[in-house]
């Protein structure tokens, strides 16, 4: 069953717009983001962080030589995410643009720049297996890092923008867009605490995550059933 939703903005000339189901691009953001999540953690919390070893260059490269193509399938599922959040901002793009199509496009084009800035990350990775010293590889980790939380101030701003068509767009409750934005604020603090302070811990981000999951969940479950008239 469709829920049909009248939104609130109202476009030129003053006539009412179709329809616009929301299915398919819900369900395409939804399985994106939960597949991302699956091959970022793979990525992230697998090969990479278990096969480095902080203040310890020799067990990190004997480690990583050991292991060298559990290393790639990190890299590799890493590259896979990178695909999957062009595709996600696009599917987002659609659900949103009946809110405030110049919005979305916006929030889109911070997705897909954070995307970038990520593969540019990732390519910190890809001359690891080919290194026999420790010290290098624990270099081009900790390039990685650095680069990846940058580039979060970039996904910050994206998620500042999501939180503020939920918030606005008359299918989704108002909460959802409070906690995009409260993530949002999360990405932008460990970004800039990043930037500005000597041997910065991020962790604020792994607090306030919760908007993100549940967006995936109102994608999955319900985004699917909404159909968007813009009047």
């Amino acid at each position: 069953m469709s829920i049909s939703i009248p939104l609130g903005s109202s476009q030129q000339g003053g006539l009412n717009q179709p329809a616009k189901p929301l299915r398919t691009p819900s369900l395409i953001a939804g399985v994106g983001l939960l597949l991302m999540t699956i091959f970022a953690v793979y990525g992230v919390f697998g090969p990479v962080d278990s096969l480095t070893t902080p203040g310890d260059p020799a067990r990190t490269a004997a480690d990583v030589a050991g292991s060298e193509l559990l290393f790639r399938t990190g890299i590799a599922s890493l590259i896979v995410v990178v695909v999957l959040d062009v595709i996600v901002a696009a599917a987002l793009f659609e659900v949103f643009a009946s809110v405030n199509r110049s919005v979305s496009m916006v929030a889109a084009w911070f997705r897909l720049a954070y995307s970038a800035v990520f593969l540019v990350a990732i390519c910190q990775l890809l001359e690891v297996p080919a290194l026999s010293d420790g010290e290098q590889i624990l270099a081009a980790v900790n390039s990685f890092n650095i680069i990846y939380y940058v580039g979060l101030i970039l996904f910050a701003v994206h998620l500042l923008l999501l939180g503020y068509l939920a918030y606005r767009s008359g299918f989704m409750a108002k909460i959802f867009g409070v906690l995009l934005v409260i993530a949002g604020v999360g990405y932008l603090a460990d970004s800039f605490g990043t930037v500005l302070i000597a041997g910065f811990t991020p962790v604020i981000a792994q607090f306030v995550f919760v908007g993100e999951v549940a967006l995936i969940f109102w994608l999955l479950i319900k985004g699917r059933r909404i159909t968007a008239v813009q009047n």
